[in-house]
């Protein structure tokens, strides 16, 4: 369970939120200097790395976050100056802009990562260039503002934001949250807190310096989380979310004793995938991980391949981890979910009409929802200081394939642990007498 609120509370923080809470704090104090040359050249190479990054790690939400987040800068500051935000025109591009871009970011919360289809992107550009002739034209001063761009729902109201904009700002604010909880994606959480930075930038006065850095600050999120989602690819499986094969290797690595090791494996996984099909097996996977994820007695879960899964317990012994263990079996088997599977196909007779065949062969039909639980084996080994941490875990695997041949559903601790636990009682016993 620690580990579980620790792995919530890094997803939702870094690296977006630890930036921004930096970058406020820094520019709060008045800690740092801002120079407009220096300001502008933070602002454009920001953005630049940040496209670029996007661009050789294909993720295609953050950049059109970025492309979204530098074109409202830009579309603000060609219509005021700093002194000049409460002028006709400027007014109406900086109302216009402040609700585009959380619209947009709304938008791109919804928009497939890997998606190839191009009229989903050519819709999108058609939207964001809709919306740049929309500023263009009604920012001219011959142009009397918009009104339902400003449009007051409360009344003593001092916000600079418009409350229109502050509730799309809300409310895209709200649907990343509730994505970033979903799926904990390192893409969510740039998109997230760079909507933040952008709201604070537009408070500000965006382009006034102190604007442009919180802009700026948008634009190094965005980059972050690129990086940030590159490291959660390398070391956390994509299907689980627990940690991959390489972190439990540098994971294993770095071990101090004392320290516990449990290897858990799903029962009869493969007659799983044989009866239901993968889709269901990846149901399973994901029910045993959330239940791993939240083990207590400090356990860190790692998915180690296929349905196979360790935890490591640091600073705990065989004795401290068996009732931890217990109940995750406990949960894991009294959990369950609702499947539909389809018939096979009936066989039809070969016809030498094809369309004929077509009309008679029987269409599959849908079986009735049925439960579908699982049970989970265990095996559990301790730090020895005569074994490598490699060793302790292949006396885990031991312990887990003798649960699997005792019957399965079940917590077996290694014969090596039972074997010294005998001799120190032997020793106990010859120094009493």
């Amino acid at each position: 369970m620690e580990f579980w609120i620790k792995r919530r509370l890094r997803s939702t923080l870094v690296p977006g939120g630890s930036i921004f809470v930096a970058a406020a704090i820094l520019l709060s104090t008045g800690w740092v200097p801002l120079p407009l040359v220096a300001v502008n050249f933070f602002y454009n190479a920001i953005f630049l790395a940040a496209a670029l990054l996007a661009l050789r790690f294909h993720s295609r939400r953050i950049l059109w976050s970025a492309v979204i987040v530098w074109l409202a800068h830009y579309g603000i500051g060609s219509f005021q100056s700093a002194r000049a935000i409460a002028a006709s025109p400027a007014r109406t591009a900086f109302e216009a802009v402040s609700i585009f871009v959380p619209l947009n970011f709304i938008l791109l919360t919804l928009f497939p990562e890997h998606d190839n289809e191009r009229p989903l992107l050519a819709t999108f550009l058609c939207l964001v260039i809709l919306e740049a002739t929309f500023v263009d034209v009604f920012a001219r001063p011959e142009r009397p503002g918009v009104s339902l761009l400003h449009y007051s729902f409360i009344r003593d109201y001092h916000l600079r934001l418009s409350q229109p904009a502050l509730v799309l700002f809300v409310l895209a604010g709200s649907l990343l949250v509730v994505q970033l909880v979903r799926f904990e994606k390192a893409i969510d959480n740039g998109m997230l807190w760079s909507l933040v930075a952008i709201g604070v930038g537009l408070e500000k006065g965006a382009p006034a310096e102190i604007g442009t850095v919180y802009f700026g600050v948008a634009g190094l999120i965005l980059a972050s989380s690129i990086v940030e989602n590159s490291y959660s690819l390398a070391y956390q499986d994509e299907l689980t979310g627990l940690g991959s094969r390489r972190a439990f290797n540098e994971a294993i690595e770095r071990l101090k004793p004392p320290y516990a090791l449990a290897v858990v494996d799903i029962d009869h996984f493969k007659s799983i995938n044989d009866n239901y099909g993968h889709d269901t097996g990846d149901q399973v996977l994901r029910l045993v991980a959330s239940r791993l994820a939240r083990v207590s007695g400090a356990g860190e879960a790692f998915r180690v391949g296929g349905e196979e899964f360790t935890i490591l317990f640091r600073g705990r012994a065989v004795d401290d981890v068996l009732d931890p263990l217990e109940l995750l079996r406990l949960e894991v088997g009294n959990s369950s979910f609702q499947v539909r599977r389809q018939e096979e196909r009936r066989k039809t007779r070969r016809a030498s009409d094809r369309r004929m065949q077509a009309r008679t062969r029987a269409k599959p039909q849908l079986r009735l929802s049925s439960a579908v639980s699982v049970t989970v084996s265990v095996g559990v080994a301790e730090y020895d200081p005569k074994l490598s941490a490699n060793e302790v875990q292949e006396r885990a695997d031991q312990a887990l394939y003798q649960a699997k041949q005792t019957g399965r559903n079940r917590v077996v601790v290694s014969s090596g642990e039972k074997k010294a636990r005998r001799e120190g009682a032997i020793k106990g016993q010859r120094k009493a007498h």
